[in-house]
């Protein structure tokens, strides 16, 4: 029977593990010196070695003879937990064993010592699915274990964690793997499977595979399937993983460059004529898009992007005929369809909606739209193309004059001193996080939630400083600084200018008018 790849050439021990180097040496480290924890949390994206390093890591507390931190793989014990028959390792999948009962049988065998070996490690996948209910009855064992027993939590979504099992847990954070890593990683196993490939086709592979190993190798699988005992060239890959060649993109764009519509959803069309699949074509040109903005942006792309020298000098060529503004628009629209794409079953409408919209700067009233438009006809202008005046007169608005009477009071709740407090060190503060200057610049300002007094909140422009904000490390870390700096826990929303109603917009502002207003006057 065949063995998919993904299983044949699972790690078996830390150093077949790429890219988690920090989580690694960290772990090998207390296996050296015993100082072995009773709890962890491995958290990451699919694929990223999760369940791999947690099945090491119980081999190597058990090893009869471990070198450097490592499992010898020879002993009886580590024979039994590789061929998944030893009592050392209970495996549980939350996902389907996430209630109550499937907890309580784990704190009742607890108390069992192992058969063998020295620890019984508990492997809880997908941990995030434990109901509260079960969460709550693995609390006291989680504490207090006998000292024979391990947990380990594995998960994709750290933040649906219950804080009182984080703080009994050391938490390792699993990285995405670099494209490269993976890259190197598969033409490494191709020459032991005997199969030939160009190095564009794998580097296409460990892009597609988005930081996932376990992706990655289920991708060469399909394409090795398709194209069994040929040669995987770049275009056979793009073949049986429905993707799509760079001259594609490179004609889609001319299209929108030219604002042919027509020219444009043909191109859709063709796509999906020859069986590509739409979420993985509009994902595709969101890095055609990227590549374009790095090659208006930077000098040297080299390890940037990763294209042939003729499909270099085509990208470099378009990037020249386009502006910053626009080619940050276009992207935004295409992340949007991205994520609009994956729980739609109208996708090809969608996808020529947005294409219509990229040509379209006029239909959409926010700032990068606003300067795109400008671009265009500073272009016009330079080449000597006169602007008519419509075009110059961009989404004008009568403003109209409110009588007094007329004007809508806005009720704002009192100043927390908590939040005075936070406004007044809030330059401190910020000093003390380890942030970039772009996210400095967007959290300069905590305002006070007008519907919850222990909630702050940044109001952002765009849909880039939502996702950038909204990072869950970030929040955790403001979150931190500011409970040691008031002794209160705080909670920080995020409120996108392009999402938020204007009610909202007005209130928020408002009440930061009288969070300043409040401190000048104590001052």
């Amino acid at each position: 029977m065949y063995t998919a790849l993904y299983r044949k050439f699972r790690p078996k021990f830390f150093s077949e593990v790429k890219g988690q180097e920090t989580v690694i040496t960290t772990l090998k480290n207390q296996i050296k010196s015993d100082r072995i924890g009773h709890a962890y949390l491995f958290c990451g994206t699919r694929g990223t070695g999760k369940t791999s390093v947690a099945k090491i890591f119980a081999k190597a507390v058990n090893c009869e003879n471990p070198k450097d931190g490592e499992p010898c793989g020879e002993c009886r014990i580590c024979k039994a937990i590789a061929d998944g028959s030893s009592m050392n390792v209970v495996e549980m999948d939350a996902a389907s064993n996430n209630g109550v009962d499937a907890i309580r049988q784990i704190r009742d065998d607890v108390g069992y010592t192992p058969p063998e070996g020295r620890f019984t490690v508990y492997i809880v996948d997908e941990a995030h699915m434990l109901t509260d209910q079960a969460f709550n009855a693995l609390l006291k064992t989680l504490e207090e274990p006998p000292s024979h027993v391990i947990f380990i939590l594995a998960t994709t979504e750290a933040r649906k964690i219950l804080d009182t099992i984080l703080s009994r847990c050391q938490r390792y954070d699993f990285r995405r793997i670099e494209p490269d890593v993976i890259a190197g990683h598969l033409m490494e196993l191709l020459k032991i499977e005997g199969v030939s490939a160009e190095d564009k086709a794998v580097d296409y592979i460990a892009r597609m595979a988005d930081g996932s190993m376990r992706d990655a190798l289920s991708l060469l699988d399909q394409a090795i399937a398709f194209y069994l005992g040929q040669e995987l060239t770049y275009d056979r890959v793009l073949s049986a993983l429905g993707g799509v060649d760079t001259e594609l993109f490179s004609r889609l764009y001319a299209a929108i460059l030219e604002e042919n519509i027509k020219d444009a959803l043909e191109v859709v069309n063709e796509a999906m004529m020859s069986g590509r699949d739409l979420s993985l074509f509009v994902s595709d040109f969101c890095w055609y898009l990227r590549n374009l903005l790095l090659a208006k942006n930077v000098g040297d792309l080299t390890g940037l992007v990763d294209l042939s020298s003729q499909d270099m000098e085509i990208l470099q060529d378009q990037a020249k005929q386009s502006s910053a503004n626009a080619l940050m628009r276009y992207i935004e629209i295409c992340s949007e369809l991205s994520s609009s794409l994956r729980f739609s079953a109208q996708k090809r409408i969608l996808t020529e909606v947005a294409m219509i919209r990229l040509m379209k700067s006029e239909s959409d009233t926010d700032l990068t739209a606003l300067l795109e438009r400008m671009d265009k006809m500073e272009a016009k202008l330079e080449k000597g193309i006169p602007v008519r005046q419509a075009e110059t007169v961009v989404n004008v608005v009568p403003v109209q004059e409110n009588k007094p009477s007329e004007k809508k009071k806005i009720v704002l709740p009192a100043v927390s001193e908590d939040i005075k407090e936070l406004k007044r060190v809030w330059p401190e503060l910020v000093e003390s996080l380890d942030i970039g200057k772009m996210v400095r610049a967007v959290i300069k300002e905590p305002i006070q939630s007008p519907k919850k007094e222990d909630t702050i909140c940044f109001i952002v422009e765009n849909n880039i400083g939502y996702d950038t904000l909204s990072d869950e490390k970030l929040l955790d870390e403001m979150k931190t600084a500011c409970e040691e700096r008031i002794g209160k826990k705080i909670q920080i929303e995020i409120v996108n200018k392009l999402s938020a109603g204007k009610e909202e917009i007005d209130l928020l502002e408002a009440m930061k008018e009288k969070i300043n207003m409040e401190i000048t006057e104590e001052e």
